[in-house]
């Protein structure tokens, strides 16, 4: 076996080389890597978004490696790339899945080199690549985060569009806004690959358990489907009951780009709270529950969970997720009507 120093110097040697060769846009679209000189108990692998980059998570990358973590966030295939790209010469963006979960199968074998628990997450199109390895690999995988995770867009003549077109798209920014980090635009096939793919994860969960996920949603995303989130949420909770929900609340306007404040999520620290506490805490759903009705009772954190014996279960950040999360609401049924407003 390669050694853990020479194993971190040829990851990142390879991946300058391979990206130089491109070349790549910009360096907010390399590969980044945030690596201890020692092996790391747990590693994190993330996906960004599609047309994005990495750049989707450094605030979460450098937070997670001061607590201890390695992180992994490389460049999707076909992203990223410098050229001039329009309708007449598209981005090179792959059209068919077997693309991305060859990659993401690669990817989660070098994660686990890294760390002896792996922890995958991804944003928009790479939080469909992290659920689809949470149902293909829930065995070699410790905890998976989708971020509003693209299965079906939140309209369904999008949808209807996104099936049926092979032309190309162009991202609407408001006007004065700086040009796109990534691509700004793409021919519709290579969305279609997130799209069929999104719903094959939702006809899966039904009968298949994967590795514990927490899905992370926004009331004021409009770029997916929140009652889908939902219901691939309820599905994974039948079969594994330490998969985790939660959705912003509309009032705090956290947009479909929740992963950094550049991007227009004011709130970004939350996000990352929220990761370090399902990360970094061993309790179900259900155990959830019964401390938020604790708190709605009046009781301190620190008296819910000792009464409950999950004192040694919960994270330290546990409790400033607790005073995030509207306690009323945390049974499937409130979630439901809520995403039906």
């Amino acid at each position: 076996m390669t050694d853990y120093p020479t194993l971190t110097a040829q990851l990142q040697q390879e991946a300058v080389l391979r990206e130089d060769a491109l070349p790549i846009r910009n360096a907010a679209c390399r590969s980044r890597f945030w690596l201890h000189p020692q092996p790391r108990q747990r590693v994190c692998l993330f996906f960004h978004g599609f047309t994005a980059g990495s750049y989707q998570y450094w605030p979460m990358g450098e937070a997670l490696f001061k607590s201890g973590y390695n992180v992994l966030a490389p460049r999707l295939p076909g992203h990223g790339r410098a050229g001039d790209w329009n309708s007449l010469n598209p981005s090179p963006l792959p059209i068919s899945v077997d693309y991305y979960q060859s990659f993401a199968m690669e990817w989660l074998s070098l994660a686990q080199s890294l760390g002896q628990q792996v922890i995958v997450g991804g944003l928009s199109g790479g939080g469909t690549i992290a659920t689809w390895l949470a149902y293909e690999c829930p065995e070699s995988i410790y905890r998976v985060l989708a971020f509003a995770p693209y299965l079906s867009s939140s309209s369904r003549l999008i949808d209807l569009f996104t099936n049926s077109s092979n032309s190309y798209f162009e991202w609407k920014l408001p006007q004065g806004s700086p040009p796109p980090v990534g691509y700004s635009g793409f021919n519709v096939p290579a969305l279609r690959v997130f799209l069929h793919l999104g719903k094959e994860l939702l006809v899966r969960a039904r009968k298949t358990t994967p590795a514990p996920i927490f899905i992370v949603s926004s009331e004021s995303d409009r770029a997916v489907n929140n009652t889908d989130h939902q219901t691939l949420w309820q599905s994974a909770l039948e079969h594994q009951p330490l998969s985790w929900y939660h959705i912003f609340n509309r009032i705090l306007e956290v947009p479909h780009t929740m992963m950094t404040t550049v991007e227009g999520n004011q709130y970004q620290n939350l996000l990352i709270t929220l990761t370090k506490a399902f990360i970094e805490s061993n309790v179900t759903w259900a155990e959830i529950q019964q401390i938020g009705e604790r708190l709605i009772r009046g009781q301190l954190f620190e008296q819910a969970v000792t009464e409950l014996n999950l004192k040694s279960k919960v994270s330290g950040d546990m409790p400033a997720m607790m005073t995030m999360v509207d306690k009323r609401s945390l049974n499937s049924n409130s979630f439901t009507n809520r995403l039906k407003r």
